[in-house]
């Protein structure tokens, strides 16, 4: 079974990240870029008012030529690799448990429970955002977003798993939750990104997200259930 986790983990989370690989090559990248445009011309601006910042501002490093598109491909396949390992694992571990094993149709239900979790729901708190817009504060953008992942994915074990009313009541609590809380508040500031480009790039990276998603657990499912037994 571990082979089959292993074997089935990476090859889908391959498969998906080439496929978020391609998302961002055809529509992420291309918004990106027109993106920077906005922030530059802002850092210009805001240079000639404070031409010390401007110099400090210059001196951050950033990926150029190849380096963009190889590093984008490379955390592509490390992260679909991950979350296939992650994936599979969920499958044995639910096999063990039922004896019941997975196919691509309910690895595409899986892949379903996944983008809702870790794209969805952390987005309807703090949506994807371009170069050129202001954001909250890295940690407490990473904290918000991990505890709404974990929540959400353990509500919707509790809401498709539990057997009693009670931990599904759990589990829509759970899902709730970080929204009762909410997200970290982005400082004042003015967006030097028009709000049409901002709206294309959350639809982009949502879109994404979700072919990503579907990829990995149809593939996760279909190639689980094609490398062993299914009960």
């Amino acid at each position: 079974m571990l082979k089959r986790v292993f074997a089935a983990g990476l090859v889908a989370g391959f498969a998906a990240g080439l496929v978020m690989t391609m998302m961002h090559v055809l529509r992420i990248d291309p918004l990106i870029a027109k993106a920077e445009v906005y922030e530059e011309a802002a850092v210009q601006t805001h240079a000639a008012a404070i031409p010390h910042d401007h110099a400090t501002a210059s001196a951050e490093w950033e990926p150029q030529g190849w380096q963009r598109p190889a590093f984008t491909v490379l955390a592509n396949l490390i992260i679909g690799a991950g979350f296939g390992l992650m994936l599979c694992g969920a499958f044995a571990l639910r096999q063990a448990r039922s004896g019941k094993g997975t196919d691509w149709r309910e690895g595409l239900l899986w892949g379903i429970a996944g983008f809702a979790a870790f794209a969805l729901a952390p987005a309807a708190g703090l949506p994807p955002v371009p170069p050129g817009m202001p954001g909250a504060g890295i940690l407490a953008r990473q904290a918000w977003w991990l505890s709404t992942a974990v929540a959400t994915a353990g509500g919707l074990a509790f809401l498709v798993f539990a057997p009693r009313a009670l931990w599904r009541i759990v589990g829509a609590v759970l899902i709730i939750l970080p929204h009762l809380v909410g997200a970290p508040l982005a400082p004042p500031g003015i967006d030097a990104v028009p709000a049409g480009l901002a709206a294309e790039f959350v639809a982009a990276s949502l879109a994404g997200a979700a072919l990503f998603w579907l990829t990995l657990g149809g593939v996760g499912g279909w190639l689980y259930g094609a490398l062993g037994p299914s009960d």
